[in-house]
């Protein structure tokens, strides 16, 4: 059953550009609200944790040191069909086959530098979002 919350991540190389305004900006305007939000970092272990379903992928490694290189910002978004409706604001993982006015069409620089995280299922929604929130997150 799909829920009307999902979670994302607005990943080191967005908060370094100084895109957060801009794409909490987006959010909004999409019609999503803002249940709850928290700038962190993610250690080395953290990352590790978080990322552990792509452990046996070869670009982990590089994902896991990415992801802690500096803050992000996690956030549970509510709207009805949230997980869809979040997928298609954020657009392609490859900015450059993303769809214009997508988040990662105007603020990604590369596959790996895709500037947001957003689940890709409600289960998956309600996992991630319980890692930040695990007080908050009622899925």
């Amino acid at each position: 059953m799909a829920t009307n919350r999902t979670f994302t991540m607005l990943k080191p190389d967005a908060v370094e550009a100084g895109h957060i305004g801009a794409i909490l900006e987006k959010i909004n305007a999409a019609g999503f609200r803002i249940v709850a939000m928290q700038m962190t970092e993610l250690s080395i272990n953290d990352a590790k944790a978080f990322y552990a379903v792509h452990s046996e992928r070869p670009f982990y490694g590089e994902l896991v040191d990415y992801m802690s290189s500096g803050p992000i910002v996690a956030a549970i978004l509510e709207k009805d069909n949230a997980v869809e409706d979040f997928r298609t604001l954020i657009g392609a993982t490859n900015p450059a086959e993303a769809a214009e006015g997508t988040i990662r069409k105007l603020y990604a620089t590369s596959i790996a530098a895709n500037a947001v995280h957003g689940s890709d299922s409600d289960e998956n929604a309600a996992i991630e979002g319980s890692f930040y929130f695990s007080d908050r997150a009622k899925f």
